[in-house]
């Protein structure tokens, strides 16, 4: 777990003296530099300096980069997709901040996937996916490849778009008491409301030191009600989470409706700190109560405790997705732009496995998931849970591979075993066979079915890309973000690349930016550069 505790203040004007019982961290704008000490201690402000103060407590699981895998010994690579964007928001935050983020805050994947991508659309609600696979020259590393793999969802029309049942699960607790916490989620609910129908229905349950219903269902017909219900809301007391969370699933198993999205989002900014407050018991409440065909999101809110392990296993267990709203634009990105994508779910427990070519491929590394791991025979489980995509999502994963007779092996080869005649195990039977990489399969629910449903691709060498511009802008802008993430990560498996390469890759990537996410992209790696 990666807890920071550095204490940082904020003084316009006025000659002052601060006195502190800790170690802290002032950090003096225009004045070259941090001014660390072991207090207690006195230290005088310059009335023209900014400096800022406080209490930094955000935790997050931490994360071990993966390394390269040794494809004859390990084939296998399993793993749940993730559509949570979460990391994204919490990293731009820190870097408008004029901080970097701390690494274990980086989960590539989800910086990839904030971003929607143009790739090849289903045609029909009952094959939910399109997958599209490419491989090409790695920009970071002339001696190995990257496997770009695109997973499309099957977006919904907005005439057979089903009825949402919603009860929004707010955080009022004394620690929501900051105009980027209560007053940001009050005016992101109310965006929430215009993507709604006439005839889908709200209800609010507040919680704090104890919880309770603030609005029954309401059809969103009644807008006004519902807003005004939203500004009664006020930040006090400590926070009951479990409390509000097992009246909030009471209240939606009550009105719920079989032909509805039935959803609960639970906002706030994750201190957990009253009642059923261990991630340990939230996952197994959370459990029990996704039988119920009541789903649930989980919005992030705010800086300084937040506990994003806890959001995750929420939104994980919960079957849904986890966003961090850092600004009012981010809200209209996740509850209006992505409303579809946030409250349709189009399948569940989505799990991609690949086997990779130990003739063609002698190494490989998956670029972030870490937290979304499976066991191989996790895969084949319909009882093992996954992530979920919802309508119209797009979901990314990049493999970079070292190819057989490379000359950058990242692993040695073993004395004894690798003189050892070819075993069946790795054997290829067929020439088609040893034309690929490896072998792509994607495993998928049904939202209302329990059994899974199986897709298969060869992953073919013909597909390979001679150059990184012979592929598309979608595709190369991803493998910026890619390179971005790991840069941010200390750059363990990036070389010489730099904050420098990463804007070059993606100003020609660039294509269609109808919201302007990839400009900003591309300004918060140039803040970066300045910061580091």
């Amino acid at each position: 777990m990666s807890k920071s505790s550095d204490i940082v203040v904020v003084v316009k004007a006025g000659a002052k003296i601060y006195q502190a019982k800790k170690l802290v961290r002032v950090t003096l704008a225009g004045c070259g530099g941090d001014y660390v000490a072991e207090s207690p201690y006195r230290m005088y402000v310059n009335p023209l300096s900014t400096v800022s103060l406080q209490q930094n407590s955000d935790q997050f699981p931490a994360i071990e980069t993966t390394p390269f895998i040794f494809t004859k010994t390990n084939p296998v690579s399993t793993f749940s997709i993730d559509v949570d964007t979460a990391a994204y928001s919490f990293m731009r935050a820190a870097i408008q901040q004029n901080t970097l983020p701390e690494k274990d805050v980086v989960r590539i994947e989800e910086l990839i996937n904030y971003f929607p991508y143009h790739y090849p659309t289903p045609k029909e609600s009952k094959h939910p996916f399109q997958t599209t696979t490419t491989v090409m020259p790695t920009p970071w590393n002339v001696d190995t490849k990257l496997l770009h793999i695109g997973i499309k969802g099957y977006q919904l029309p907005k005439q057979t778009q089903p009825k949402s049942n919603l009860v929004f699960l707010l955080d009022t607790s004394g620690s929501m008491d900051e105009a980027n916490k209560l007053p940001l989620l009050k005016n992101a609910f109310k965006l929430l409301l215009s993507s709604l129908q006439p005839s889908d229905t709200v209800a609010i349950v507040a919680y704090a030191g104890s919880a309770g219903v603030v609005l029954e269902p309401t059809n969103v017909k009644h807008k006004q009600t519902i807003i005004q219900a939203l500004e009664r809301l006020d930040a006090g007391g400590s926070t009951a989470g479990g409390k509000g969370i097992d009246l909030a699933y009471q209240l939606a198993e009550a009105n719920y409706d079989k032909n509805a999205v039935n959803r609960v989002i639970l906002a706030t900014d994750g201190d957990f700190n009253v009642g059923l407050s261990t991630p340990e018991a939230l996952k197994s409440f959370i459990e029990r109560k996704r039988q119920s065909g009541v789903f649930l999101s989980v919005l992030g809110f705010g800086m300084g405790n937040y506990h994003d392990e806890l959001m995750q296993t929420l939104a994980q267990q919960g079957n849904g997705n986890a966003a961090y709203i850092d600004s009012l634009s981010e809200a209209r990105k996740v509850l209006v732009e992505e409303a579809s994508s946030t409250l349709f779910t189009i399948a569940k427990d989505v799990k991609i496995q690949l086997e990779f070519n130990p003739n063609v491929v002698s190494q490989y590394r998956l670029i972030g998931y870490e937290t979304r791991r499976l066991n191989r025979e996790d895969f084949n489980n319909d009882k093992v849970d996954a992530g979920d995509i919802g309508a119209g999502h797009t979901v990314t994963a990049i493999y970079e591979l070292t190819l057989v007779g490379s000359k950058n092996e990242y692993i040695d080869p073993l004395r004894y075993t690798e003189k050892m005649p070819k075993t069946e195990i790795f054997a290829v039977d067929t020439d088609e066979k040893q034309r690929e990489y490896g072998f792509l399969k994607l495993r998928y629910k049904l939202p209302n079915e329990d059994k899974s449903q199986l897709i298969e691709t060869p992953i073919h060498i013909a597909e390979t890309a001679d150059n990184i511009n012979a592929v598309s802008s979608e595709i190369r802008f991803a493998t910026a973000v890619a390179a971005f993430g790991q840069l941010l990560r200390s750059g363990t498996y990036t070389g010489s690349y730099d904050y420098d390469d990463v804007i070059k890759l993606a100003q020609t990537a660039k294509g269609e930016d109808l919201f302007g996410y990839r400009a900003e992209f591309m300004n918060l790696v140039r803040l970066a550069k300045t910061i580091n």
